[in-house]
């Protein structure tokens, strides 16, 4: 997958039994929303920085095993999280509103399923991404950015690139 100079790579981070690669997959055109972002500085990331067209690291969190499982893209970039002023949604926040919405989504489409799952402690013991943040001790960040080089060595990781 050629990079666009101007792309931007991230990993998001999903429990499969909330919402998972497989979830994506059984999407009205592999499409959705990324809600319920309920942290500043992910949300900041989802309003500020990520745009359409960059790379996604699809990653199964609190999941056995903890891995990659695939790829996807952004579609449409930051816009108001509607689910935080839903009180029937599975993440309401009463202090954002229409009027003054506090947290952000995007969209993102399923590229693809890794066959394997590039695995947790694959990427803990592969040299080049010993700085990567998943990695990094307390990082819990749902939303994460990814420099070019790591998505490189994950796609290769994974048998999708040189």
């Amino acid at each position: 997958m050629p990079s666009q100079p101007d792309r931007r790579f991230w990993l998001f981070k999903s429990e499969p039994e909330v919402f998972s690669i497989d979830h994506l997959a059984g999407c009205p055109s592999q499409t959705t929303f990324w809600d319920g972002v309920r942290n500043y500085q992910a949300r900041n990331m989802l309003r500020d920085e990520v745009r359409v067209g960059d790379g996604v690291l699809f990653y199964h969190s609190n999941a056995e095993p903890l891995a990659i499982v695939g790829l996807a893209r952004v579609v449409r970039a930051g816009y108001p999280d509607h689910t935080a002023w839903d009180p029937e949604s599975a993440h309401p926040d009463p202090k954002s509103t229409p009027e003054k919405p506090i947290w952000s989504m995007v969209d993102i489409a399923l590229e693809t399923r890794f066959a394997q799952p590039v695995e947790r402690t694959t990427l803990a013991r592969t040299k080049g991404l010993e700085k990567m943040l998943l990695l990094q001790r307390g990082s819990r960040l749902s939303i994460q950015p990814v420099t070019s080089e790591e998505w490189r060595i994950v796609l290769k990781l994974a048998g999708r690139g040189a």
